[in-house]
């Protein structure tokens, strides 16, 4: 360790130094810290992630899964593979960053960066929340077509009200009730991918081979294309908005004890102040990260399962035989039907109905959450106008495409979409990890634990005791994070020049 401040007992730490007592907290290794597992202690931190996890099951996965297994068969089941290893790596930042500084990517956005900047980021992050809920609206109102023959539109204008709704009594008191409704619905998907993956009756040998990368990609232009198209609506921006602000429910310095969730204060004005927290911290920041990154990467890794079901089940379903351009949810329900039954299809249309409901309940907050961040205090709506104004800007466009158009125009715009989400993931990974790794001035994610007590100096003036310590993202976690962006912004180049030449 080294002396910040000798002279007033004030001592500096780096997080990925292994000298100290403390673990480390550079990478994935935070989950090896000293404090011993508990599994009281982990039950209080399961609920976000799964809260996060459901908007890598949003009907524009699906549409792409079912391209990817109709057309290709398993061989693509590596790229869900590795979109997954990519979203685990970039939900923990967002996790590193909520519980050390206690905000937001939208709020460290607001801290870090001009004003300018922070408006066209805010504009950018808008209307990628404004397209995931347009896939979301979408694709519960196709389920309730299918299961209840109920007309696109007003399919669309029920999704919106019901959401509405149920996020009315959303906060602190409630959260956990919310977490348990999510991962319910889950539950219900889970369910019924288990009865088709039985009934389809998947070759898995050929299964187990489809997550070894292959060749395809790069002599197959379509097959690149529809890769693209799931890394694209798997990593979905709102997800690392949203998951900052979870998080900072369990991991306030305000929380009494490991996990307590408390109510957050309201927003200061004025970010740019020292991240003073109680030494009593020290330990609970590590046990946080660790407790919060395992919530996340289990439920990650459920959602790579269903991802998965839904392109094994397409693969087994239509591919082998024959059917290979199933482009729309409603063709897999008519064709599941035509080769499993009944029961087969309308499990895959409750399975849509309970995705895209879980989905949307997370698109609308993320929504509330991206505007009090960037804008501020200064210029504030109450929560209930906030989450009406996201929901009107998914439902208009949605809502006129299935008047206007039907069926087939609201396909198309589920795919748009999908597009522009691909095309804003950048403008959300690439701050994201200049933060993290401590920003412009390498003090961002610093924290000083100060003690409640006082200690005297050689002079006999009295200071407080304070120990500084840096959670900066370390060297192996920072070549990662920027190879995963480096890779998906090279991916978005790639995906713009084919649609604009």
């Amino acid at each position: 360790m080294t002396l910040l401040e000798p002279e007033r007992s004030s001592t500096s730490l780096d997080a990925s130094d292994e000298t100290h007592l403390l673990p480390r907290c550079e990478s994935v290794e935070i989950i090896e810290d000293e404090g011993r597992f508990r599994m009281a202690d982990f039950l209080r931190f399961v609920g976000p992630g799964f809260m996060i996890g459901v908007g890598y099951l949003d009907p524009g996965n699906w549409a792409t899964d079912l391209a990817a297994g109709s057309q290709f068969g398993y061989t693509l089941l590596y790229i869900i593979l590795l979109a997954n290893v990519m979203a685990i790596v970039l939900q923990y930042l967002c996790i590193k960053l909520g519980v050390v500084t206690g905000n937001d990517l939208a709020m460290a956005c607001r801290k870090h960066f001009s004003y300018r900047a922070n408006i066209a980021l805010y504009i950018l992050t808008q209307l990628a929340i404004i397209a995931t809920d347009i896939a979301e609206v979408i694709g519960t109102a196709i389920a309730l077509n299918l299961i209840f023959n109920l007309p696109l539109p007003y399919g669309v204008a029920l999704t919106s009200l019901d959401v509405l709704f149920i996020l009315a009594f959303y906060g602190a008191e409630h959260l956990r009730k919310y977490e348990f409704i999510v991962i319910a619905l889950l539950g219900i998907v889970s369910a019924c991918f288990i009865y088709l993956l039985v009934v389809s009756g998947p070759v898995w040998e050929d299964v187990v081979l489809g997550y070894l990368p292959s060749i395809g990609i790069f002599t197959d232009s379509n097959q690149l294309y529809i890769a693209m198209g799931i890394m694209g609506a798997t990593i979905m921006p709102h997800n690392l908005y949203l998951h900052f602000s979870i998080v900072r429910f369990r991991s306030h310095k305000d929380s009494g004890s490991l996990g307590e969730i408390v109510e957050l204060p309201e927003q200061q004005a004025d970010l740019n102040v020292e991240n003073v927290q109680p030494k009593s911290r020290i330990q609970m920041i590590p046990d946080s990260l660790r407790y919060s990154n395992m919530d996340s990467i289990m439920a990650l890794c459920g959602a790579l399962l269903i991802n998965s079901s839904i392109l094994i089940v397409a693969a087994a379903s239509f591919y082998l035989s024959g059917e290979t351009e199933v482009a729309e949810i409603k063709d897999a329900f008519l064709l599941l039907r035509k080769h499993l039954g009944p029961p087969a299809a309308y499990a895959f249309a409750i399975a849509l109905f309970c995705a895209g409901q879980s989905s949307t309940i997370t698109g609308t907050l993320a929504g509330q959450i991206v505007t009090e961040g960037f804008l501020g205090p200064s210029i504030q709506f109450r929560p209930a106008l906030q989450r009406l104004f996201t929901r009107i800007l998914a439902i208009a466009p949605a809502l006129a495409s299935s008047l206007l158009t039907g069926e087939n125009g609201m396909n198309q715009l589920l795919v748009l979409s999908q597009v522009v989400l691909s095309l804003q993931l950048p403008f959300a990974i690439w701050p994201l990890i200049w933060i993290t790794c401590g920003g412009g001035d390498g003090e961002a994610m610093k924290v000083k634990f100060r003690d409640t007590g006082t200690v005297e100096d050689g002079t006999g003036e009295v200071v407080e005791d304070e120990t500084v310590i840096d959670f900066r993202n370390g060297v192996v976690l920072k070549v990662f994070a920027v190879v995963i962006a480096v890779f998906i912004t090279i991916f978005n180049v790639i995906l713009l020049w084919g649609l604009l030449f």
